[in-house]
């Protein structure tokens, strides 16, 4: 519940989203959490690789070890020039909750670009599809408003 509310303290309408689409030249780094077929993504320079998980996400160590380990095998800098995107739902509460914390954390203590999107907009998992939701701008700064499923 804390995270949810920390989240909330950064809250920008959808309609005065930034123009600054991602610079799709830059890293990134993407959290598709919603308690099904769970990956992460890193785009590095012109390469795109892929974590995915045996079990949905219950837990933040999970996910937090992954992404510090795909990070460091691939030597990615994140400052903020970096961009985190994350998945709003729906899907599972706490699965889009842990995702929701360990991204805002990123964000707060590395000074990134955060972004959300909701499950629908990317139907594979593939970088040419995630290029597809930025250049489309399906992205969102309001990540407050997640879908859970119940």
């Amino acid at each position: 519940m804390f995270s949810l509310l920390v989240l909330e303290n950064d809250l920008t309408s959808l309609n005065n989203i930034d123009t600054e689409i991602i610079n799709m030249t830059g890293n990134f780094l993407i959290i598709n959490c919603t308690g099904k077929n769970d990956k992460i993504g890193l785009k590095v320079d012109n390469n795109f690789f892929i974590h995915s998980f045996k079990n949905s996400i219950v837990k933040n160590e999970n996910l937090v070890s992954s992404i510090l380990d795909l990070v460091n095998k691939h030597k990615v800098k994140i400052n903020e020039n970096f961009t985190v995107l994350v998945n709003s739902g729906p899907g599972s509460f706490s699965s889009i909750r842990i995702a929701l914390a360990v991204a805002k954390g990123i964000k707060i203590s590395k000074n990134v670009k955060l972004y959300g999107y909701k499950d629908d907009n990317l139907t594979d998992f593939k970088l040419e599809n995630i290029e597809v939701l930025i250049n489309k701008s399906l992205l969102e700064k309001n990540l407050i408003k997640p879908l859970y499923l119940s």
